[in-house]
């Protein structure tokens, strides 16, 4: 099938044109998240009995694949349609960090050739090298769709969109100040804005004052999405973002204090889905802002509760490291030994 535009793909869920298989790849992971939820909204109808045919699978675990394709074959309960979600896909440049193996051509080709008319399979792709095989089979028997980096008057249409829903009011000297400060980072950008409307009561005015007392002067990846490339294992994109956060200033004692709380709040929200706990519950237990909840409760699902609780055990051996000068003091020490944990961490 030919690739869709992220523009094509709206116009037709505006439509209720929903496809059989989805690729959604690309840097941009906040759209491209969005795009996936978007998917499955429309997927379903009202009276739907969505609970019994909304499923997710990771690629992070063994024979989710297999499992994936086997829900997939699997007719409706209750509803018109079925909606599997795989996630962590990666296919990269080599072979080494494959999620998505070779291994796996001939039950993916098999399905694609033929996939289910009652199910919607929606790959969410972390990594998709165009030279790869077996990105080329999902691409050609599917709708892909990729999420590029947004440029940026498009980042500041998205930023005025969410200001104006907000119920605020930005001028364009102080739009094009936000963008310029936080760049082309989608997910950062609407949770700016939101911070700086709460920030804006009681005349809900956006001003540069504002923006430059509140918004972090870099073009930098915030503390949680280290903590989500690190639970997924991503320790390229970790250390990129580790670097940004170091770079800004950010103290490696803290940052470890921070990483060590999303930590334990993960492993709380974990135990408790393993307990089959209720969301409200599960919720509380996050103890995660509104608006990044989802996200938070997302990469609670693919995590592993006893690879969580090991990294709390080398968190807090790092920690101690660091206030004792055990393994070199000073910034420079400090720094090694935070790319060391990061690196550690993403191992696990």
């Amino acid at each position: 099938m030919a690739p869709l535009s992220r523009e094509q793909l709206r116009e037709q869920l505006i439509k209720h044109v929903i496809a059989p298989v989805y690729v959604l790849y690309g840097p941009e992971t906040y759209l491209r998240d969005l795009a996936a939820r978007t998917i499955t909204e429309r997927s379903f109808e009202d009276g739907d009995f969505r609970d019994f045919n909304d499923t997710e699978f990771s690629l992070a675990d063994t024979d989710s694949l297999e499992n994936a394709l086997a829900a997939a074959e699997q007719l409706p309960m209750m509803a018109r349609r079925r909606v599997v979600r795989i996630t962590d896909v990666r296919v990269p440049a080599t072979s080494t960090r494959d999620t998505l193996k070779e291994e796996h051509d001939a039950a993916l080709l098999r399905y694609l050739k033929r996939p289910s008319e009652s199910t919607v399979l929606i790959f969410v792709a972390d990594e998709l090298n165009g030279n790869r095989r077996i990105t080329k089979i999902l691409k050609e028997n599917s709708v892909a769709v990729e999420f590029a980096p947004l440029r940026d008057e498009d980042l500041e249409r998205w930023a005025r969109d969410r200001v104006r829903d907000a119920g605020s009011d930005i001028d364009e000297r102080s739009l094009q100040l936000l963008v310029a400060l936080v760049g082309p980072d989608v997910r950062r950008l609407t949770n700016e804005v939101q911070k700086l409307s709460a920030a804006a009561l009681p005349d809900r005015k956006i001003s540069s004052e504002l923006i430059e007392s509140l918004v972090i002067s870099s073009r930098e990846t915030s503390n949680f999405d280290l903590t989500d490339h690190l639970v997924a294992g991503r320790k390229a994109r970790a250390l990129e973002s580790l670097k940004k956060i170091l770079d800004d200033g950010a103290e490696p004692v803290m940052l470890i204090g921070l990483i060590a709380s999303n930590y334990r709040r993960m492993l709380a929200a974990k135990s408790l889905m393993n307990a089959g706990a209720d969301r409200p519950a599960v919720a509380s237990a996050a103890r995660t802002p509104p608006h990044s909840l989802e996200s938070f409760l997302s990469a609670a699902r693919r995590a592993d509760e006893h690879k969580l609780a090991r990294a709390l055990e080398r968190i807090s051996a790092a920690d101690l490291s660091i206030k004792t000068s055990v393994a070199g003091g000073g910034p420079l020490g400090s720094r090694m030994q935070v790319e060391m944990l990061v690196c550690e961490l993403a191992s696990l």
